[in-house]
């Protein structure tokens, strides 16, 4: 673990800063989410979980920045800042491409001996599942495939100029996330709770529960009523799994 460097601060958010964490909870948001997407998570952990939600690079307020359109850049990049932050047990939260971050920034953690207690998996697809999607080639597939997933308002999706402004982040992390291989046998150590949505049209069923191989521990699966963002339609129930977790954390870590 390192000192803390001054840019740190760009990457990372705590909208709930927390005195004396027993915990920490790592927030990865999906292609052209930001930060403040988990919000409501800093806020239903809080006070006893530093909750840290990553911003990457080319939005809201890292918007004159370019933005990283390979996946093994960003993820190194997110990694160089966890590695400095205050020691305490490690979770992972990342919904669709912050998932596949979220086992990345795993793998990298355990091969230095400080992996994560678990991963939490919402709305991706097992790594070694492939979808030819190329949704970046061209502004109109990236906005067709926003509306289709209804990841962004409808009052932004109306606004021609808020569009443009989002199209480079968008473009950068479906370049990013669509260009990402991982073999089948690539596995962790850390438990893998996998959340994902009856109806959405990211991750099957199957492609949901091929995480399991994904992880040398019995894969947790959770299935929700809902779309891509479930996370968001059925915040209450996914709290409701994140807060147990933390509970049987605390009980371990006071054990």
């Amino acid at each position: 673990m390192s000192r803390p460097s001054p840019g740190d601060e760009l990457w990372c958010r705590r909208f709930h800063p927390a005195e004396n964490p027993a915990a920490r909870l790592v927030c990865l948001p999906h292609a052209g989410g930001s930060a403040s997407f988990y919000l409501p998570v800093s806020a239903a952990l809080s006070p006893d979980v530093d909750v840290l939600a990553i911003q990457y690079p080319g939005r809201q307020d890292r918007r004159m920045e370019q933005p990283i359109d390979d996946l093994a850049v960003l993820v190194d990049r997110i990694h160089e800042v966890l590695r400095r932050q205050p020691e305490l047990p490690l979770t992972f939260l990342g919904h669709s491409m912050g998932a596949v971050i979220g086992f990345e920034l795993t793998r990298r953690l355990e091969a230095e001996g400080h992996g994560p207690v678990r991963l939490f998996a919402s709305g991706r697809r097992a790594p070694s599942t492939f979808r030819q999607e190329n949704t970046f080639r061209s502004d109109d597939a990236i906005l067709a495939e926003v509306r289709r997933l209804s990841g962004t308002s409808s009052a932004l999706l109306g606004d021609d100029e808020m569009m443009r402004a989002a199209l480079p982040a968008l473009r950068a992390d479906y370049t990013a996330v669509e260009a990402y291989r991982c073999a089948p046998g690539v596995t962790v150590d850390a438990p893998i709770t996998v959340l994902t949505g009856d109806s959405d049209p990211k991750t099957t069923l199957d492609e949901a529960k091929a995480w399991a191989d994904h992880t040398t521990e019995p894969l947790d699966l959770r299935v929700f009523a809902g779309g891509h963002f479930f996370i968001s339609e059925r915040s209450k129930d996914v709290m409701k799994v994140l807060v147990e977790h933390f509970q049987q954390e605390r009980t371990r870590i006071a054990g």
